[in-house]
């Protein structure tokens, strides 16, 4: 196998990585976004969100900092996608006792319900992406994927590649400085 690769060496935005991912993401995605948006009315980002509530739905209530963790979102877009689900009847938040800044959030009856509507619709669409996959690939991916999830999580945590500097005429979208997600 030669050392070059698309991956290891690219010469266009097609060769990224992220880029790639993203290619996978939209064309898939998009089935389980017009999915959760034409046939049962919630939005990707409320979707995730009520999945996640779904899946620790027998252990204890995440708060919204703990759920927004778990999404991959900010706080602020998080709270906003949970305010929606509580104005849908979707989650339920409440609040500890002497405690107002502590609020827990969990999946209502009709959230639940919905959940375990739409849990199988997006686990078809990803099922069938995984059937382009022999069985030992797809070992493979979910070995590969969770060294990519842990690189990821280092990179974030060490802030990745630094900004540039604007005062030495540096801009935050200029070629000097951090990168998008591509």
């Amino acid at each position: 196998m030669p050392d070059r690769t698309r991956l290891t060496q690219p010469q266009s935005i097609e060769d990224l990585l992220l880029y790639r991912l993203s290619a996978v993401l939209a064309g898939a995605g998009g089935i389980v976004i017009r999915q959760c948006e034409g046939r049962f009315g919630i939005t990707r980002r409320e979707w995730r969100l009520l999945a996640l509530l779904g899946a620790h739905a027998s252990g204890p209530a995440p708060t919204l900092s703990a759920l927004a963790t778990l999404a991959h979102l900010d706080r602020p877009r998080a709270s906003r996608t949970v305010s929606e689900l509580v104005q849908k009847k979707l989650v339920s938040r409440t609040t500890r006792a002497g405690d107002a800044r502590h609020v827990s959030l969990a999946l209502t009856a009709e959230g639940l319900a919905l959940y375990r509507e739409v849990f199988p619709v997006t686990q078809a669409v990803n099922l069938e992406l995984l059937g382009a996959l022999e069985a030992g690939e797809v070992a493979q991916l979910e070995a590969i994927l969770g060294k990519l999830e842990q690189r990821a999580a280092g990179m974030a945590e060490r802030g990745g590649l630094p900004l540039a500097d604007r005062r030495a005429g540096g801009s935050r979208r200029g070629r000097q400085g951090g990168g998008g997600s591509t």
